[in-house]
């Protein structure tokens, strides 16, 4: 997985500047609240600007003529809390996709200038590019579609653009109509919701996309986003996402985004300090505090009137409308914020006192080691010349886990570290285990069933423990992937008031949160045993 821009990434690179621009000078709507009701040029705010330009980023090897290529990222997405701006922002994108500069139209040499009147607009815009700059240019026939689960959703985005068209000099180039806009040249801007499909599988050359933390299987949106980008790459368009986080239980389109490993998306996801309390009224405050900077017409005292309410009932939903954290709701095993608020990244030198935890699939689920220090620093170790991680997903192996590259990696670790214990549950890979405690020594290879009902739930409530507890001594490496299966991690119910780990859904894998609770009891177990102490060296006495 890539990592979100959490509004820390430079800015320094080339971008079609002039879209922000076009936009300021076209774009007017009314200020939300207050007593003047006269239309103000939209000026975006910082996070919004961010956005923007790297939704517009151009690749220095850019040529005139490209479309979506010409551009680093091939589609975005935004992510921050309720009523932060997403919809007249996104409008504003629309709105400069349909008539305005968004094509990468070369690199100008200085004294290039974009006029409006050279494109329909009578408004007597000029903007003049530096040297070096890319130049931006308007799309030719332009086919966009702004999609959500339902009309009241889309109008988050479609009524701000109506009102910009309305008030400014875009009412010359754009005609505005309840379920489309008629744009230069046939084009269009339609409205497509869950019920309303009909035009879905057209190309298009830009997709809106509103609130993708609600699309799922279950409502048909998963099959609308596909479908929408089938069109966009048919046209070499691009589309942008926006949204409130998500329950990670759903497998929405927006955690799909979020979460995909791949590099041409640009994903925007500012979240609170960690280890922050939402149901804490002081901490909450805080949290309101950080996720909405910026956003200038927004009253902390209103957020917090309406999270408030919110939190008697749902309170997992409250902390993601408001506080932007993606959370789960009942059954949650450990919260994904207070699981990286222990990250703190240390370099584990060879000969190193440790323990290990594996467990182990075939065709469908993750196989890992991860490692923990006697100290309690808990990571996922590399393996051989390209220093890969020990995580092994079947379908990046064509379909099933490569057991000679797992049984190289504890090779590896055995002989680059002085591995104390390793636990393994045993299913699938009774062999490998039981070679490896012929290996090795049965007293360090250790067969660990995750099934059985008590132990498990001992062993995941002393690594929830260790992990929560004040002044804990307990930190990871914070790899993105063992994150994202700790937040899939549900409770199952048994007996006792007992409980062991289940996937929230099938797709959504936990099996690097079980490593990491079997490397914490192998660890447990070492110290316990006094195995903790330095390998003593030998000495060697001549007589």
């Amino acid at each position: 997985m890539v990592a979100a821009d959490d509004g820390t990434w430079s800015l320094d690179f080339p971008t079609l500047y002039v879209v922000p621009d076009w936009i300021a000078r076209h774009c007017l709507l009314q200020s939300v609240g207050g007593l003047d009701l006269r239309p103000k040029s939209f000026e975006m705010y910082d996070w919004q600007l961010r956005i923007t330009a790297n939704l517009y980023r151009v690749k220095p090897t850019a040529e005139l003529g490209q479309l979506a290529t010409a551009f680093h990222y091939r589609r975005a997405q935004a992510v921050a809390p309720q009523k932060s701006g997403k919809g007249p922002w996104a409008a504003s994108i629309i709105a400069a996709e349909a008539v305005g500069p968004v094509l990468f139209g070369g690199w100008a040499q200085g004294g290039e200038r974009y006029r409006c009147r050279d494109h329909r607009c009578g408004c007597g815009w000029v903007y003049e590019y530096e040297p070096g700059e890319p130049m931006g240019r308007p799309w030719n026939q332009p086919l966009i579609q702004i999609t959500a689960t339902s009309e009241d959703q889309t109008d988050n985005t479609y009524r701000p653009l109506q009102a910009m068209i309305r008030n400014g000099p875009l009412s010359e180039v754009m005609r505005v109509g309840e379920q489309f806009i008629r744009l230069p040249n046939d084009g269009r801007i339609d409205v497509v919701t869950s019920s309303a499909q009909s035009r879905l599988g057209n190309p298009i050359t830009f997709a809106a996309q509103d609130e993708t933390g609600i699309w799922t299987e279950g409502n048909g949106m998963t099959k609308v986003a596909t479908t929408q980008r089938r069109g966009l790459a048919g046209m070499s368009g691009r589309s942008l996402e926006q949204t409130n986080a998500w329950d990670p239980t759903e497998n929405a389109v927006a955690q799909k985004t979020a979460e995909t490993k791949v590099r041409d998306v640009y994903r925007f996801h500012r979240l609170p300090p960690k280890g922050l309390s939402y149901t804490n009224k002081a901490e909450r405050r805080k949290i309101h505090a950080a996720v909405y900077q910026g956003s200038h017409h927004i009253d902390l005292d209103s957020i917090e009137g309406e999270a408030a309410e919110l939190m008697e009932k749902e309170p997992a939903e409250a902390e993601r409308f408001y506080g932007n954290r993606i959370t789960a709701g009942m059954g949650t095993w450990l919260q994904q914020d207070r699981w990286d608020a222990r990250i703190a990244r240390e370099d584990v030198p060879d000969g190193t006192t440790l323990a290990l935890g594996f467990d182990g699939s075939d065709v469908d689920d993750w196989t890992g080691i991860r490692a923990e220090t006697m100290d309690g620093y808990q990571f996922t170790p590399t393996y051989g010349p390209d220093s890969r991680p020990c995580i092994w997903d079947p379908a990046e192996w064509d379909g099933q886990v490569p057991r000679l590259e797992v049984d190289a990696a504890v090779d590896e670790l055995f002989g680059r570290f002085h591995v104390v214990r390793m636990y393994g549950d045993p299913p699938y890979w009774t062999s490998e285990l039981a070679a490896w405690q012929a290996r090795f020594g049965e007293k360090r290879v250790t067969e660990w069933q995750t099934y059985r009902t008590v132990q498990m739930h001992a062993a995941c409530e002393q690594l929830l423990t260790d992990v929560t507890k004040k002044n804990t001594t307990f930190r990871h490496d914070g790899c993105e992937s063992t994150s994202i299966h700790v937040r899939n991690a549900r409770k199952a119910a048994r007996p006792s008031k007992r409980y062991v780990l289940r996937k929230a859904t099938h797709l959504q894998k936990i099996d690097l949160a079980v490593i990491s609770v079997i490397a914490h009891e192998a660890a447990c177990d070492a110290i316990a045993a006094g195995q903790a102490k330095p390998k003593r060296k030998s000495t060697v006495i001549v007589l």
